[in-house]
């Protein structure tokens, strides 16, 4: 029996920090609000769209403040989610070398609206599944065994760059290999009781083969 390999993609497979910056940036500014940092975004996500917006608006927005921003944010990021937008090194290298043995798929909470052109664009071929109305965003189990399902594996690894990722690993109860080039630190995902960990994009094959050994 095959194990699947299941990618977080924003901050494990591609690296649209800037381009999640600069959206939310312009939304803030189209209704009036001051700029966040890269930093700063680099904080608030993680957790899809919606709550990416309520973090980056100042204190005491009212919620139909919030939902004019994320409604600003949502169609400019769809169009301008591949500007700066790129895979971290190694990573189409790893992922051809890990798709001769394994089925492979990607979930994200991010929009399904912008992670089937982001996938088309880097990863033709690999299923990739985002944020639906009738599917909970991660840390819920649901898109894990959504993908798990559509690529016909029984058992997985799941890989992901924040403790969200090692939540949602818990929640389906697979294995989970957090990468720390992404968007959190090691303490974050320790915290939230990550173990497995993997430095370098160059590391990934032989840390899942490490993993599948146990």
């Amino acid at each position: 029996m095959k194990t699947g390999i299941l990618f977080d993609l924003d901050g494990t497979l591609l690296d649209t920090l800037e381009d999640l910056r600069d959206a939310t940036n312009y939304a803030l500014c189209i209704h009036g609000y001051p700029i966040r940092s890269l930093e700063e975004v680099r904080r608030f996500v993680g957790n899809g769209a919606e709550n990416l917006i309520r973090r980056a608006v100042p204190a005491g927005a009212s919620e139909a403040d919030v939902q004019k921003v994320l409604a600003t944010f949502r169609p400019y990021y769809n169009t301008h989610c591949r500007v700066k937008t790129k895979p971290y090194d190694g990573i189409p290298e790893a992922l051809r070398i890990l798709a001769a043995d394994h089925p492979i798929a990607i979930v994200s909470n991010k929009p399904d609206s912008a992670v089937q052109p982001l996938c088309e664009d880097y990863f033709p071929g690999i299923f990739a599944l985002g944020e639906t109305a009738d599917c909970p965003r991660k840390p819920a189990p649901d898109m894990v065994f959504k993908a798990m399902q559509a690529i016909h594996a029984e058992q997985c690894i799941y890989v992901g760059d924040s403790e969200v990722d090692v939540l949602t690993a818990k929640s389906a109860r697979v294995p989970c290999l957090s990468v720390l080039w992404g968007f959190r630190c090691r303490a974050d995902m320790e915290e939230a009781g990550g173990e497995h960990f993997c430095e370098k994009p160059e590391d990934l094959v032989k840390a899942i083969a490490d993993i599948e050994r146990r």
